[in-house]
């Protein structure tokens, strides 16, 4: 199951019913989980670890030294793959500048051709990232986002849980949980089809929309439109979670879209 040109370290642990293709390589201290596929040329560097049953495409290079000033050799950061996780053709995903500290990329994530993840970002479990997306340093992506084609993420900018986020866009503060940032880099609403999917019961997607409403669309400070939404009777968990995400901002929300009319019924 291992093709004879592929360079593989001593020091690398090689789970069960592994395959690797021709002209691979798998420096010191990675590891790599039990039936997984890994595809030609592709080099896992040092200090990887990935889960079972994951794929890794043509030509991807997984856990290398990050594009900062600050790294130098020697340093022994990390990268952790979780399981069942798809990385497709040209994908770079890099480890941090500083001691001990990780990249993260989570069960079940699909991250498609040419996406680039950098340092000390962390992607949840049931992510998707389509072509040529770029995700800068410090990143946080909540379960289940799904982000489209192209999209530019500025560090240190988190997107909440569930969030979906349109092709092309320019992200450079936070998205809330539930919503949905279209190509124009304005919200416009909640995730609809994502929180069904999901499973959300009508209640719940009936007060997330509710929440996403008064936060954007109302003409509200945030400090007004949390107070409203917190006097609401229909204050769910998942309500709680939007909020939330929204004190503990550090960069600020991406807007709502300013020619916003209103949110048709689900």
């Amino acid at each position: 199951m291992i093709h004879p040109t592929a360079v593989i370290s001593p020091k690398a642990e090689i789970g069960k019913n592994v395959e690797i293709g021709p002209y691979t390589v798998i420096e010191d201290d990675v590891k790599i989980g039990d039936d997984c596929y890994i595809d030609a040329h592709v080099k896992i560097c040092q200090y990887t670890t990935v889960g079972p049953r994951c794929r890794i495409y043509f030509g991807a290079l997984v856990g290398a030294e990050p594009q900062d000033h600050r790294f130098y050799k020697g340093i022994r950061s990390f990268c952790e793959i979780g399981s069942d996780t798809v990385i497709r053709e040209y994908v770079t995903i890099h480890r941090p500048p500083f001691e001990f500290l990780k990249t993260v990329v989570g069960n079940h994530v699909l991250l498609m051709a040419f996406v680039h993840v950098a340092h000390d970002v962390i992607i949840s479990d049931r992510v998707t990232v389509a072509n040529h997306t770029a995700i800068s340093g410090h990143v946080q992506i909540g379960e289940g986002a799904v982000l489209s084609g192209y999209t530019k993420i500025h560090q240190f900018c988190r997107i909440g849980a569930l969030a979906m986020i349109g092709a092309g866009c320019l992200i450079g503060q936070d998205i809330p949980p539930f919503c949905m940032l279209r190509e124009t880099n304005y919200i416009t609403g909640p995730n609809t089809i994502g929180l069904r999917r999901a499973g959300y019961s009508n209640e719940t997607r009936l007060a997330i929309r509710k929440a996403i409403k008064t936060y954007f669309f109302e003409g509200l400070n945030t400090k007004n439109a949390l107070e409203q939404i917190e006097k609401s009777d229909s204050v769910t968990p998942e309500v709680h979670v939007f909020m939330n995400f929204i004190k503990e901002s550090k960069r600020g929300i991406m807007p709502g879209n300013p020619k916003y009319t209103g949110l048709s019924d689900e």
